[in-house]
């Protein structure tokens, strides 16, 4: 028998959005990117707690704190760093607000290191950077479905 139908048929795919391959795409740039960031900040404080006498700092800089203690904020803030990236993975959206929260600190954290250790710095800022924005520029949400 005939259908009956007087437009076009438009085939439906029968899978769900949400586990399109690309659907959650920049989530996951973030969170590979957020433990590679991570991975660097612990290795920064690392260096900073255990050879302080590797880094040269500026006299006169105006956020002054002793080597040790910025590297127990980069140690702590890049273990949180990567623990967020890892459950950015789980497609939680609690981690997506904790991730844009770390990352706008770890870019605030290296920014306040710049005299320390400059390139690296940047660097991380950078990386930083591209996590708020691949965090922000998420998942939309399908129009009409």
């Amino acid at each position: 028998m005939a259908s009956a139908s007087t437009g076009p048929s438009v085939a439906r795919d029968a899978t769900p959005i949400s586990h399109h391959p690309f659907r959650y795409g920049w989530t996951a740039f973030a969170a590979v990117l957020m433990i590679f960031g991570g991975a660097m900040a612990i290795f920064e404080g690392i260096a900073a707690i255990a050879k302080g006498n590797i880094f040269v700092a500026t006299r006169n800089y105006a956020f002054q704190f002793s080597l040790t203690g910025w590297g127990w904020i980069h140690l702590i803030l890049g273990i949180a760093i990567v623990l967020a990236g890892c459950a950015l993975f789980t497609g939680a959206a609690w981690a997506r607000v904790v991730g844009i929260v770390l990352a706008g600190l770890g870019a605030l954290a290296n920014f306040l290191w710049l005299p320390f250790y400059p390139f690296w710095s940047i660097v991380l800022i950078a990386i930083n950077v591209f996590i708020l924005w691949a965090l922000c520029a998420g998942p939309e949400e399908e129009e009409g479905a």
